[in-house]
């Protein structure tokens, strides 16, 4: 796929657990993003117009949604998660 080009402008979106507050979400969703860049893709990820993240007490950034793994999803997380897989639906309809 990569050599023919067919991932250009192609969208797509990260998402990350880590095991603790500060484990590194944002640095495992950015250095997720960077191959798909790469390879010439569009990267979604979640506007602060997402509730979720005003909600947020570890489970999501601007880069994509995340999750404490020691602790239970939040709805919110659940939330932030299907929204951003909305859009993702969204922007692969375009053609």
């Amino acid at each position: 796929l990569w050599l023919s080009g067919a991932m250009i402008d192609k969208p797509a979106a990260v998402f990350a657990s880590a095991s603790s507050l500060h484990g590194g979400h944002e640095s495992v969703l950015q250095s997720m993003m960077t191959p798909l860049l790469h390879h010439g893709m569009l990267i979604l990820g979640c506007p602060y117009s997402d509730p979720g993240l005003a909600a947020t007490q570890g489970g999501g950034t601007p880069y994509g949604p995340t999750h404490l793994d020691a602790e239970e999803l939040r709805p919110h997380e659940e939330d932030m998660a299907v929204r951003l897989g909305q859009r993702l639906i969204k922007w692969s309809q375009h053609d």
